[in-house]
């Protein structure tokens, strides 16, 4: 069981990356020779990245293997190989194989002239009776072969689990073929006992008449081979070959692919049957010709492949090239990417797209919209206002934002001027009031903005105190806490996130005769006194995370 969970995981294993295919970042997946590009890649010296280290294929087959000759192969016949596979790029591969394949056939042609040697040794005479060339032939091919495979290369996806692939490549066949010539002690068939007749289900009839006639014998005879003017090898005559075909291969997992192929063995070779001459007949009666010529043959397979190799990534033909690319391009974790420039032709440091008043001049403070301040409210902006801090009373004022105030002293001030915290030295103004969704006391982004405004003002007017007040619609404790919940909060922020003083804030909660989701801020008066922290009346119904 530990084995098949070993082989299992081994198998069928998926990798996971970080970008595409595999992690181009990990230095273990690229060989010794190519780690200087791969730094400079890194190092944003070069544009590619290195090619990576790629497993090897190991595969074996099974199929049926046919002989294309004077006497084609009786279907079906077996064959098996095994292979080997390295990748030299994403297109281009090399393949060495070994086939092993065995084929037998019978003619349903009858030969009346030019019998093999093996006819005429054991003592056949061309005749009316004529032979049946019949043969066993066993063929072991080697071969080198290139492979091109291109559907890996994919724009639309990024990887595919099926790769067609074309095959081409030399190589040596060697085989040895037998016949079957007579029954045993020398006795020879009679072939004169078949029919033989050029319509195709007669043919058919034919080869079977003659299996059944030479089952009396064996294939135990030597074909003709032209003895030593060929070379041999194990008594197997050796040739010269050429490979072509074509493949698919279906992905069972990152590990494991299942292909099925037909390729085509070109031998310049007329033997490979046992039959050196093709008895053909010349039409309109002119008699019969002996023809050369050369055997073929053919593998079609099924077969099974495993990558191997350890610290390397799948064999390239399976890898898209594109994979890279499209991931920097999707979510750039390697490309160099300047930062953004934002226009901003007024240089007062608000891009231009945001900026509510783009020709402000150089120097002039302005908000966070771009608008030029105007801290006294007087119409003409601080840059151009030469009375910074102009009273209300003093307002309107002339273009240099200088105001006109009723008279020269303090005595037009009277009934306006008052103590700490008094109306009469406050110019601060009417303030907004803060609105809270029902139930909650939590500030919102657009309260909080309107709260630093108000801080601003009061910033800019150090004498004014301010009454925060809070009502309450119905008199219940729930209902006098929220109360008391806002007002702290409103204080709290007033005082903790804008830096205001509690001195100058008074605390007062539970009012009636207001909106109840509101609160109220507003200048002190004369004689307007009050506390700047409450005690929570019920604290144990605070609201949490409200």
């Amino acid at each position: 069981m530990g084995f098949f969970a070993l082989l299992n995981s081994c198998l069928f294993a998926q990798e996971t990356t970080t970008t595409g295919s595999y992690d181009w970042r990990d230095s273990s997946l690229i060989p010794s020779k190519r780690l200087a590009q791969h730094n400079e890649f890194l190092n944003n010296q070069y544009n590619y990245p290195a090619k990576p280290r790629n497993q090897w294929e190991v595969g074996v087959k099974v199929g049926t293997f046919n002989i294309f000759g004077d006497v084609h192969s009786l279907f079906p016949t077996p064959g098996f190989g095994i292979h080997v596979r390295k990748a030299l790029g994403y297109i281009f591969s090399i393949r060495g194989e070994y086939i092993y394949g065995m084929a037998s056939g019978v003619n349903w042609k009858r030969r009346t002239a030019g019998y093999a040697q093996h006819w005429l040794d054991a003592g056949y005479t061309p005749n009316a009776a004529g032979v049946f060339d019949n043969y066993k032939a066993k063929v072991q091919d080697l071969s080198l072969q290139g492979i091109l495979s291109t559907n890996n290369i994919r724009f639309h996806r990024s990887k595919t689990g099926m790769s067609f692939y074309g095959i081409f490549g030399i190589g040596a066949t060697m085989y040895k073929t037998k016949v079957n010539v007579n029954q045993g002690a020398g006795t020879p068939y009679n072939f004169s006992t078949i029919s033989n007749s050029n319509v195709y289900k007669d043919r058919r009839q034919t080869i079977k008449d003659v299996k059944n006639l030479l089952s009396a014998g064996s294939y135990n005879t030597d074909a003709e081979n032209d003895g030593n003017a060929r070379a041999k090898l194990f008594g197997n005559t050796v040739r010269f070959s050429r490979t072509f075909g074509v493949g698919v291969a279906f992905k069972l997992s990152d590990k494991l692919n299942l292909a099925i192929e037909d390729r085509l063995t070109m031998v310049h070779d007329d033997l490979l049957d046992g039959v050196r001459w093709q008895n053909v007949t010349i039409p309109g009666g002119g008699g019969r010709v002996l023809t050369p010529n050369d055997d073929s043959y053919n593998m079609a397979s099924i077969g099974l492949n495993i990558n191997l190799g350890s610290k390397s990534v799948q064999p390239l033909w399976w890898i898209n090239p594109l994979d890279y690319a499209y991931s920097e391009l999707n979510s750039p974790k390697h490309m160099k990417i300047p930062k953004p420039v934002l226009d901003d032709a007024d240089g007062d440091g608000v891009p231009d797209q945001f900026d509510m008043e783009p020709n402000t001049p150089a120097g002039a403070a302005v908000d966070s919209h771009g608008v030029s301040r105007d801290t006294d409210g007087d119409g003409v902006p601080d840059y151009k206002d030469k009375e910074l801090i102009t009273p209300t009373i003093c307002q309107p004022v002339d273009a240099d934002g200088v105001g006109k105030c009723p008279c020269p002293d303090q005595s037009c001030f009277e009934g306006y001027m008052m103590k700490k915290g008094g109306a009469g030295d406050c110019g601060i103004g009417d303030l907004p009031s803060i609105s809270f969704n029902q139930k909650t006391f939590k500030l919102t982004k657009d309260v909080e903005a309107v709260l630093a405004n108000v801080a601003d003002r009061l910033r800019q007017n150090p004498n004014c105190h301010v009454i925060v007040t809070s009502y309450t619609c119905e008199p219940s404790k729930s209902s006098q806490q929220l109360s008391w919940d806002r007002v702290n909060a409103v204080i709290n922020y007033l005082v903790e996130k804008q830096g205001i003083s509690s001195d100058r804030l008074i605390f007062k909660y539970g009012e009636t005769g207001g909106d109840c989701n509101t609160v109220d801020l507003r200048a002190a008066e004369a004689g307007d006194e009050g506390p700047n922290t409450v005690p929570a009346p019920h604290p144990n119904l605070r609201r949490r995370g409200q």
